[in-house]
């Protein structure tokens, strides 16, 4: 099967495109490059031995990705193209509800024409809010979101289970992530954000290495053990796996669908315990400091993974030190 994998290129994109070859499918990327280098090509194929098909487009221009369809027989899609970050979300709502629901809206027409049926979305925990209940179930309500980009996962979750259930012959699951860290046991591949991380983990250890200046810790007067916000970290590689799993879900359940997973590890930690095991795996000295809450972040979260277990037959198996020092090891790798 021709799998289409938008933003096959970024983090989460680049391995998912290692364990859909290791699976047997045959991953076509389409990738704008805004926050992603095309170097990530010649990693894939220190990995797989594979040259990896790129269109450098963007899912928001129709012209360009209709062409993907018309050059392929595109038999099922995973769709991570968009834009992520919480905080600039909050600084550029408009920009985040073009690039994240305008993409979707021009994907699921070009599936329609094409008759391309299996849509696996990349959506995220944001979608629940600040829960009132942890650990959080798929069932749990979901709140207003407290960032744009929170708010265009919820929006394009809805429209996803809104054409499912007029369009027969397109069937998605949405994957709800919470916090994706480490990278590839190679080191061939990882989390590499142009300009300046917005996520804790790749700011961290740039940190250490001497890219970045100290890291800083958004406020620490939270209602946890620590002070700092609590979420469920998980290893990439665990999450890429999870993408295979449910697109082998949608083939063996013809009648489903329309589905949605949490994707973690069941646990929750805290900033500063991130930071202290970072420390400890890594001999790494880390200079930090206490900055005050940022805007849009939840105080915590964390998952509960029964539903995924038991029908996708996933799980993580791999420790918060594994991701940290795989992600430790990328950071060297890239500094060599």
């Amino acid at each position: 099967m021709n799998i289409l994998v938008t933003g096959g290129v970024g983090f989460i994109g680049s391995h998912t495109v290692v364990e859909l070859h290791n699976s047997g499918y045959t991953p076509i990327i389409v990738d704008n490059l805004s926050n992603s280098n095309e170097g990530v090509l010649k990693g894939l194929k220190k990995i797989t031995g594979k040259d990896f098909r790129l269109y450098k487009a963007d899912c928001n221009d129709r012209q360009a990705l209709e062409e993907v369809f018309r050059e392929n027989k595109i038999e099922g899609v995973i769709h991570f193209a968009a834009s992520k970050a919480v905080g600039e979300s909050v600084e550029k709502p408009l920009f985040y509800y073009q690039n994240n629901v305008g993409s979707l809206m021009v994907l699921l027409e070009l599936m329609k024409k094409y008759d391309c049926g299996s849509l696996i979305f990349s959506s995220s925990c944001t979608v629940y809010g600040q829960p009132d209940q942890l650990p959080v179930t798929e069932a749990t309500p979901k709140k207003p979101a407290e960032s744009p980009y929170g708010n265009t996962k919820q929006i394009c979750e809805e429209i996803i289970e809104d054409i499912t259930k007029t369009q027969k012959s397109v069937r998605a699951v949405a994957l709800r992530y919470f916090n994706p860290i480490g990278a590839h046991p190679t080191g061939y591949i990882g989390e590499l954000p142009l300009g300046t991380p917005s996520n804790l983990v790749p700011f961290m250890i740039q940190s250490a290495a001497g890219v970045r200046g100290p890291l800083t810790v958004f406020g620490d007067d939270y209602d946890t053990q620590d002070g700092t916000c609590i979420r469920d970290y998980i290893h990439v590689v665990d999450l890429a796996k999870a993408h295979v799993a449910s697109m082998e879900y949608l083939a063996k359940n013809p009648e489903q669908t329309f589905d949605i997973f949490n994707l973690g590890t069941g646990r929750g930690n805290s900033v500063l315990e991130i930071v202290e095991t970072f420390k400890k795996v890594s001999g790494a000295p880390l200079e930090y400091i206490i900055g005050p809450r940022r805007a849009g972040d939840v105080e915590k979260i964390f998952a509960n993974v029964a539903k995924s277990k038991d029908l996708l037959g996933w799980q993580t198996e791999l420790s918060l030190e594994e991701s940290l020092t795989d992600a430790w090891n990328w950071q060297l790798r890239l500094g060599s």
